[in-house]
């Protein structure tokens, strides 16, 4: 008989979550609500006595100091109550744990039947509240409905002594698991089962795939096996491989590009191997810090002579715009499973995110399925829960507010690592499988959540897109898979480790595979959730927590015996064999059996036109402007942009000080509330050496050309990390594209060419810089089709393409902690310095979107310029010469000496007229321009003959002084005041927009 708990604060404390609930109400929808209770309620569905319920009841679930509970409906009064719990069949991470509990208190095993289930019951009282507005209330701001479930109460209609009720979501399939075969008579046929089933196959693979399976000796073999025409799980498992997710066609498809309507067509050909495998290729060559590149789940570079560290970056955009908590989550402990997954296995040490969404009080017509600020709050709680609860810290994050993100919203995550350099006398980078390996699945258990996972990230998102695809992560379950897979990976029992993400097994073991050249699997020993799921389900699922490891036969009984003792369920499903082929049975049957090479041999590229327009051609112009009347109050406006302001309330979310590693945090400053240009870590405790890491994101610039957008972007993070004490020659990158949609259509999609021609421009950009800087991208990923269509005021739809976007993720060595800067003033007395050049570059600025303009002086990369510059400063910091050092990012130079002040809650007498220009010959273009490879430092005056000679013959100048008067004060051009500012006006000015959210 099942039983419902119910727990709550005692009355005479703070509900923090009720209180949130009232703010936001009253926030999101003008609803006054007095008060909310919140009631935690477990439903206990196993057979426990009277004595076993009580006791988990208060050893477990009652803390007697804070909270009361009953298994009877609390009486708690209310005007209206909501309740909101899982639909059946999504994980419920609470519920799971509290069974491990109830195990280890009980000293019990649940039955396959028995579980525990998670809900809440939300105690509203509001004199103006009705059944609508609670209604409102549940659906767009406590439930989502594609994995929730709600239901409401009034006051009238609840029943004291049932409350509300048993509430059992439990997954029943009354379904028998079935192959089904698949007709191929035709290409029309094959193209209405793809879109039937959601393969989102392309139309010119269709014909290759019909003539492998119509090929005479392919009929032949599979004969010999069982198998005529392909099975739904062949089908499956081709389109998950052939996803532009998972087989990057769009970046190694042929570009038929154009500079101009009537230029001469050029065909590029590959832009991942000429644009991002070439140039990494040659530098790995140069640099031997680089260990491993473009094949494994992340890259590796040399940390020192013991270790490793490993890093890797992606998105997960479509399922965070379905269920934003639950795609954000999936998306940091996926990409956290990567690092687990490169070479023999790593240990998590770093995480970062990048979340780029609608304007947060957007008020238009469009109506997205999650309102821009119920999606950045999901988004937020999900990287925020996947990284605190797995035990990663999270020292580095950015977020960008635009609303070409409405259609579908940007998640990036990034994962570092660290790894021994050897693992039982063999190189901890290699790894291989051979024929007679064990295939073992290690972690979670198989459900439908997950499914068509890649097939959906590879088409634009719209209201039809299945929910399917959307997972809840478990990072207490991967955390546990984490330290066992290191510890069975020290003791040498591990030949071949990868995670199961996008694709499920269908990718790890599929993968996996081609080193030994096939397998055999027995999908019918998968361990499932529930029963009933077909077996092409099985395949292709993406369940959360899972590992596909090789393991050799010999070593079997201590791997398993080390799982047991980790409580991970790991189980053999299959074996590595030479056959040539993928062959799948389930009880003894042959489901799927292909050759290993069918989805690398054959199919056409994917092709592209692309056209390039220049910003004239598209109409940008530079704006004639006045000159600004009141430049303090304009800098107090900048400051309190969304993409300029203080996202305190964001950071603070986030653990970054878990491990003990950190030495520049996300936070720094006399009050620890100005973003740091890095993060620096230290990954290995015994040593001094450090690993310093830094992002950016600069898609504004893409309006007017993706090539400067990139330039600048790979400069801006390459500036961050060198103004830590990073290294010039010790610099890796990761390259995250995400860019909407390239195909040309008259219709649909009209302005394809010149996309994909961004896209082109944008690839040979980030290979210039590369080669120039010296940067080797160590890892990276593409995701395409950043858009979406939603309903406008009348019902009709409206196409909303994302920004061209490339987020840029620097790393390097730090050889000496102790010499990291940060970036706020430290000193009155203190000289403050100019690096680099400013230029009349102000198009797409923070400044000119401010005043409604795009412009066309977009930013100008100078590497031959940059790189000595930037080779000095490292020296000046190594040799502890500077105090602080800044990089001027968005906003220009008058916002970051803005960020430099209030940081060291000190103020600066400035001159601009001394500040190192060319034909920023204008105030506002000297304040505002953004142009790159420019730093602001303060330096010691005993300091200051030394640090000068580092510079001799550079861009480098002295505008004036940090002062004890906490009052930015900046004289013009002319030596006239031009502003005179106090720090906490300029702070509060900064941190108001969110301020209330902190």
């Amino acid at each position: 008989m099942p039983h419902r708990l119910e727990i709550t604060l005692k009355s005479d404390l703070p509900d923090p979550e009720g209180l949130g609930i009232c703010r936001k109400a009253f926030a999101y929808f003008g609803t006054e609500i007095k008060s909310v209770r919140t009631v935690q309620v477990i439903t206990i569905d196993a057979a426990l006595s009277a004595e076993q319920l009580e006791r988990v009841r208060t050893e477990i679930f009652t803390n007697p100091v804070t909270q009361i509970s009953s298994f009877d409906p609390l009486p708690i009064p209310f005007d209206q109550t909501l309740w909101v719990g899982y639909r059946p069949g999504v994980r419920d991470n609470p519920g799971a744990t509290a069974v491990e509990a109830v195990e280890d208190v009980l000293g019990i095993t649940f039955g396959p039947d028995e579980a525990i289930y998670t809900s809440k019951r939300y105690c509203l009282k509001g004199a103006d509240l009705t059944d609508e507005s609670a209604g409102t209330i549940a659906r767009e701001l406590l439930a989502n409905d594609i994995i929730q479930q709600w239901k409401g109460f009034s006051k009238a209609s609840w029943d004291e002594e049932k409350g509300i009720g048993i509430i059992i979501p439990k997954v029943i399939l009354d379904h028998t698991p079935t192959v089904t075969a698949v007709a191929i008579d035709s290409d029309e046929t094959l193209k209405r089962i793809s879109d039937e089933r959601n393969l989102a196959l392309n139309p010119n693979d269709i014909p290759v795939i019909r003539a492998y399976f119509l090929d005479s000796t392919v009929r032949e073999q599979r004969e010999a096996v069982g198998l005529s025409g392909p099975t739904d799980i062949e089908l499956e498992y081709i389109s998950q491989g052939r996803s532009d997710h998972c087989n990057h066609n769009t970046f190694q498809g042929l570009f038929r590009y154009q500079e101009g309507p009537d230029a001469p067509v050029e065909m590029v050909d590959n832009l991942f191997k000429s644009c991002i495998q070439a140039p990494t290729l040659d530098l790995k060559e140069k640099k031997p810090w680089v260990i491993s590149v473009l094949w494994d789940n992340a890259g590796a570079g040399r940390f020192d002579d013991d270790h490793y560290y490993v890093i890797t970056g992606e998105t997960h955009n479509s399922p965070s715009n379905m269920e934003a908590y639950g795609g954000a989550i999936t998306g940091i402990v996926g990409v956290y499973r990567d690092p687990l997954g490169t070479g023999k296995g790593s240990r998590l040490v770093m995480g970062s995110y990048g979340f780029c969404v609608g304007n947060r009080e957007y008020d238009g017509p469009l109506k997205p399925r999650l309102h821009p600020r119920r999606l950045l709050d999901g988004v937020i709680e999900g990287v925020r829960d996947g990284g605190n609860k797995s035990g990663i810290p999270t020292p580095f994050g950015q977020v960008l507010f635009h609303d070409g993100y409405m259609g579908k919203s940007l998640v990036f995550v990034t994962a570092l690592g660290i790894m021994p350099a050897t693992v039982a006398g063999t190189p901890a980078d290699q790894k291989k499988t051979s024929p007679g390996d064990l295939v073992i699945m290690c972690g979670g258990r198989v459900g439908k959540d997950g499914i068509h996972g890649v097939t959906a990230s590879s088409e634009v998102f719209s209201e039809h897109t299945p929910a399917g695809h959307v997972q809840i992560g478990d990072p207490y379950t991967q955390k546990k898979m984490h330290d066992f897979l290191l510890e069975a990976r020290d003791g040498g029992l591990i030949e071949f480790i990868t995670d199961n993400g996008g694709g499920g097994l269908s990718s790890s073991v599929g993968e996996s595979a081609r080193f030994s050249n096939g397998c055999v699997i027995e999908l019918e020993k998968v361990p499932l959730k529930y029963e009933g799921l077909d077996q092409w389900e099985i395949w292709v699922s993406e369940s959360q927590e899972r590992m596909t490891v090789a393991v050799r036969p010999e070593n079997l009984d201590r791997f398993m015996a080390l799982s047991a003792r980790h409580a991970v369920e790991s189980t053999v499903i299959g074996e590595y064999t030479d056959s040539g082929k993928l062959h799948i049975t389930y009880n003894g049957k042959t489901c799927a059996c292909v050759d290993m090479d069918l989805l690398t041999a054959g199919f056409p590229q994917w092709e592209f036109d692309a056209q390039w327009k220049t910003p004239e051609d598209r109409g940008l112009r530079e704006p004639v402007l006045r000159p600004p009347r009141d430049y303090g109050t304009l800098l107090c406006d900048l400051l309190a942009r969304p993409n300029i302001c203080s996202k305190e309330w964001i950071t603070r979310q986030y653990d970054h000080e878990v491990q003990g590693s950190s030495v520049i945090k996300p936070l720094v400053g006399e009050a620890r509330d100005v973003n740091s240009d890095a993060a620096v870590i230290r990954p290995v405790l015994t040593s001094e050496k450090g690993l310093a890491f830094a992002q950016s994101l600069l898609p504004h610039y893409s309006a007017i050309d993706a090539w400067h957008m990139t330039t600048c972007t790979v400069d801006e993070a390459v500036r961050r990390l060198i103004a830590v004490g990073g290294r010039p020659d010790h610099i890796g990158g990761v390259d995250n594209f995400c860019w909407p949609n390239i195909q040309y259509d008259p219709v649909s999609n009209p302005d394809g060419k010149f996309k994909a021609a961004q896209l082109v421009r944008a690839c040979r950009a980030l290979k210039e810089m590369c080669l120039a800087y010296g940067i080797p991208l160590l890892s990276g990923k593409d995701s395409m089709y950043v858009d979406g269509h939603l309903a406008g005021s009348y019902g009709e739809t409206h196409k909303v393409s994302a920004l061209e976007t490339l987020q840029f993720s620097t790393v390097g060595v730090i050889e000496d902690v102790k010499k990291c800067v940060t970036m706020d003033a430290k000193v009155p007395g203190d000289l403050v310095y100019v690096l680099g050049t400013t230029r009349n570059e102000l198009g797409a600025s923070e400044y000119y979107e401010h005043l409604g303009y795009v412009g066309v002086n977009v930013p100008q990369v100078d590497t031959a310029r940059f790189m000595p510059l930037y080779e000095a400063l490292q020296t000046a910091i190594a040799g502890e010469k500077i105090a602080s050092a800044h990089s001027i990012c968005r906003g220009g130079l008058g916002v970051h000496l803005a960020m430099v002040a209030m940081a060291g809650n000190r103020g600066m007498a400035l001159d601009l007229g001394a500040v190192p220009a060319d034909g920023a010959d204008r105030e506002d273009t000297r304040l505002f321009s953004e142009s790159a490879g420019r730093f602001i430092v303060t330096v010691a005056p005993d300091e200051k003959e030394a640090f000068e000679a580092i510079f001799r013959g550079m861009a480098c100048a002295c505008i004036g002084k940090v002062t004890a008067e906490k009052v930015l004060t900046v004289n013009g051009i002319n030596g006239e005041t031009l502003l005179r500012v106090p720090v906490d006006r300029l702070k509060a000015a900064w941190k108001k927009p969110f301020g209330d959210l902190i």
